[in-house]
């Protein structure tokens, strides 16, 4: 029954501290949250291309304003721009073919060196070898002899991996032309997106923070991507090298693998290192000169992440390492690969848009690296002294002693 002012609960609407419209808010907002993944994931198949075209569109409408003050048409900009990453894609493909169709071809091969070489491994290592024979009687029943065999099996019934490909390539290729397509409307358009985004807010004041927001936005992407593009070309350059001096199969493959996969942080890097070990183990003897080719690029790509990257890339544009690294598994788990790829690009345009949306300068301090911007509502320098006096804590309690004297100080005797 509604109360007497028709409320549904006249309890908790008559207390004004109460935190049941609280909660409800969260409860709303958590719902919202779930929904929205829901749909992000499963509009995978038509927002991949679009968020890839926006944020290309971000980085080449600088290009497009040069030309333009040059006399050359945006629609001949938009095409020169979109055959240029057409033929790209085009050469990449054509170049890792070659050594990705041998590579398919020799597969039984490879597979069946790989189980000689883990059966190696465990009959070097004896303990070792009666613990995997134990856990695979107890997997394998009564297979016999089949038990002491290894793990590693080549699935000879079902889809094949070359069947993978041919089902998924249409669906991979129509993604590209989409973007392409897209990508060609918006930068012939010119400035009209630009416009209508303008054009939505009232005030002068409120038009030109959001314009100075857009043309931050493509700054710090084409800085970002340009100065990511140039080291990843720099690091495939040096690990196809690496590769070819160590004697590996398809150096080109192994420059072009570390070139793209490097788009991906952390994660891309240890992939390439996992591939580079799994091919020496096939084409070299033992276990050292495996171990030697992976971790010379360990090498090479830690070289990158903790000493070229930092010094080239902004420390405007640098983000915090825990949010980057849950930023690109929440992307893998929505987008997959791509958006393991798209996961720092769009960290950074939400850094830009931190900066101007009011109330959402605490966010953008949580997005930024070690050196974060000053907050305007807080002083930067309580919060450091804070966390520093309560560093030495071993405990909460102490934690709160530590730090008690800096929210109440001491009143002088």
């Amino acid at each position: 029954m509604p109360g007497p002012e028709g409320h549904l609960f006249p309890k908790a609407a008559s207390r004004p501290d109460s935190s049941v419209p609280r909660l409800a808010n969260w409860a709303v907002i958590g719902i919202f949250l779930i929904m929205g993944f829901a749909a992000v994931a499963a509009g995978r198949d038509f927002l991949m291309p679009v968020t890839m075209a926006i944020l290309l569109f971000f980085v080449f409408t600088p290009l497009r304003r040069f030309a333009e003050r040059r006399g050359v048409p945006d629609a001949l900009t938009a095409a020169g721009i979109t055959l240029s990453i057409l033929f790209a894609v085009a050469v990449l493909a054509y170049a890792a073919s070659g050594p990705i169709s041998r590579t398919m071809t020799n597969m039984p091969l490879i597979s069946t060196q790989l189980e000689q070489k883990f059966e190696n491994v465990r009959d070097s290592v004896a303990d070792l070898r009666d613990a995997a024979r134990r856990i695979d009687e107890v997997q394998s029943g009564d297979r016999g002899e089949d038990a002491a065999l290894p793990a590693i099996r080549v699935e000879t019934e079902g889809e094949t991996t070359l069947a993978s490909v041919a089902r998924y390539a249409p669906l991979l290729l129509g993604q590209v032309v989409f973007t392409l397509i897209l990508l060609f409307f918006m930068i012939a358009s010119g400035d009209l997106l630009y416009l209508k985004i303008v054009q939505s807010f009232d005030r002068m004041r409120d038009k030109r923070a959001a314009y100075l927001a857009l043309r931050e936005i493509e700054d710090s992407l084409g800085n970002y991507l340009g100065a990511i593009t140039i080291i990843n070309a720099g690091l495939g350059l040096a690990v196809g090298l690496a590769m070819w001096a160590w004697g590996m199969p398809a150096p080109l493959l192994f420059g072009l693998g570390a070139f793209v996969l490097n788009f991906i942080p952390y994660l891309g890097a240890i992939t390439g290192v996992i591939i580079a070990g799994l091919v020496a183990l096939v084409v070299m003897p033992g276990l050292f000169w495996p171990a030697m080719v992976m971790l010379t690029y360990l090498g090479l790509t830690s070289l990158e992440g903790q000493l070229i990257t930092p010094y080239f890339v902004s420390r405007r544009l640098q983000m915090n390492t825990v949010v980057v690294f849950l930023a690109v598994a929440l992307w893998a788990w929505l987008w997959s690969v791509l958006g393991m790829v798209i996961a720092v690009p769009v960290l950074v345009v939400m850094r830009v848009l931190a900066e101007h949306v009011p109330g959402w300068e605490k966010f953008g301090n949580f997005l930024a690296g070690d050196t974060p911007p000053a907050l305007t509502d807080e002083d930067e320098d309580e919060a450091r002294d804070l966390v520093e006096a309560g560093a030495e804590a071993e405990d909460g309690e102490t934690a709160r002693a530590a730090t008690a004297g800096l929210v109440d100080p001491p009143s002088p005797a």
